[in-house]
C-alpha cells in the first residue's frame, strides 16, 4: 500500500480541518482528491509530509509513520505544491542541481529532456522568471528523480494549457513506470483525464471514493429523445425526472438503471435518442452544489 490513513483527524482548537479520514491508496495508483479550499485537502498532504501532528489516527506511505519517521517518509517521494517558494538569487540550473542533491542521483538525460518538454531556460535567476516558470522549476524537480509517489496540491497553478498537457504527458509515464501519483487539483478535466480513482472530501470528510465509473452510477444519466408521435408521460417512469420538454423534444434525468425508460421509449415511436453519462465536474456539484452558499465550487468546477 503506497498511502494508508486510519481514522486521521486533525483539529485546530475548536475548528476540525479533517475528521476521521480513512484513505487507501494502492502503489501505481493515480488518485484524484477533490474538494474547494477548506475542505481539508492541503491538511491532508501535509499530515501525509509530517509537517503538522495528527490529533488523532495515524497515517503511513509505503508502511512508514508519517509523524514518527517523516524522514525516512520524505525519502520516497516529491511533493508539488502550486505556491512555489524557491532560492531568488539562484538560477534554474542551479536549483534543480539543489533539488536533485536532495534525491541523491538524478538522470541528467531525463533531467534535460524535462527543461525540453516544458520550454524552461534555466540559465535565468529565479527572480526573473513568471509565476508559470517557477512551477515548471518545481515539477521538473519532482519529476525528475522519478519517485515512488508523488504528492501534487495543485501542481498545474500557472502554467498555461501548453505546459498542462506536458504534465498530463509525464504523469501518464510516471503511472506507466509503476509509481504513485497522489493529485490534489481544482482543474475537473485534469483530474478525469488523468486519475484510476477520485476522492472527494467534504468538511473534512471523505464522502465518495471511486472509479469515475462507479461514481458515475451514483449520478444522473443525460437523455434526449426525439418523437414523431405523442409523446408519452415519462414523469411516470421509476428514476425519470423531466428536466425540459420542447415540441417533439424531452430531455431528462435517469437515477439508477436506464431499462424503465428504454421500454416506454421502445414503443413511443422515437426517432433520435442520445444520452451522455454525466462529467466529473457535474458528479462534484451532485455531491457538493446543494450546500455552498460561498460561492467555492465556482473556483473548483472550472
Amino acid at each position: 500500500m503506497a498511502i494508508r490513513t486510519d481514522s486521521l483527524t486533525k483539529r485546530y482548537g475548536g475548528v476540525t480541518a479533517l475528521d476521521g479520514l480513512d484513505l487507501e491508496v494502492e502503489r501505481g495508483e493515480v488518485v484524484g482528491y477533490l474538494g474547494p479550499n477548506g475542505a481539508g485537502k492541503t491538511t491532508t498532504i501535509r499530515l501525509l509530509l509530517g509537517l503538522i501532528q495528527p490529533t488523532e489516527g495515524r497515517a503511513e506511505i509505503f508502511g512508514v509513520d508519517c509523524h514518527r519517521q517523516p524522514v525516512e517518509v520524505h525519502r520516497h517521494l516529491s511533493y508539488v505544491s502550486g505556491e512555489s517558494n524557491l532560492w531568488p538569487s539562484l538560477t534554474g540550473a542551479e536549483t534543480l542541481y539543489l533539488l536533485g542533491r536532495l534525491h541523491g542521483e538524478v538522470d541528467e538525460n531525463y533531467q534535460q529532456e524535462l527543461i525540453d518538454r516544458f520550454d524552461l531556460d534555466p540559465s535565468k535567476k529565479v527572480r526573473a522568471y513568471s509565476r508559470g516558470n517557477r512551477q515548471k522549476i518545481v515539477l521538473i524537480g519532482a519529476l525528475m528523480a522519478r519517485p515512488e509517489l508523488l504528492l501534487l496540491d495543485e501542481p498545474t497553478s500557472g502554467l498555461d494549457p501548453l505546459m498542462e498537457r506536458a504534465f498530463r504527458l509525464c504523469i501518464r509515464e510516471a503511472r506507466d513506470r509503476g509509481q504513485t501519483i497522489f493529485l490534489s487539483s481544482h482543474i475537473m478535466s485534469e483530474v478525469e483525464a488523468l486519475c484510476d480513482r477520485v476522492g472527494i472530501v467534504r468538511d473534512g470528510k471523505l464522502i465518495e471514493m471511486g472509479t469515475l465509473t462507479q461514481m458515475r452510477h451514483l449520478s444522473a444519466l443525460a437523455v434526449e429523445a426525439t418523437f414523431d408521435g405523442v409523446i408519452p408521460n415519462l414523469s411516470n417512469v421509476p428514476g425519470v425526472t423531466v428536466t425540459e420538454a420542447d415540441g417533439q423534444v424531452v430531455r431528462c434525468q435517469v437515477q439508477g438503471s436506464v431499462e424503465p425508460l428504454l421500454r416506454v421509449l421502445a414503443t413511443a415511436g422515437v426517432t433520435r435518442l442520445v444520452s451522455r453519462e454525466p462529467s466529473l465536474e457535474e458528479m462534484f456539484l451532485a455531491h457538493y452544489g446543494a450546500g455552498d452558499p460561498s460561492g467555492e465550487l465556482d473556483h473548483v468546477a472550472h
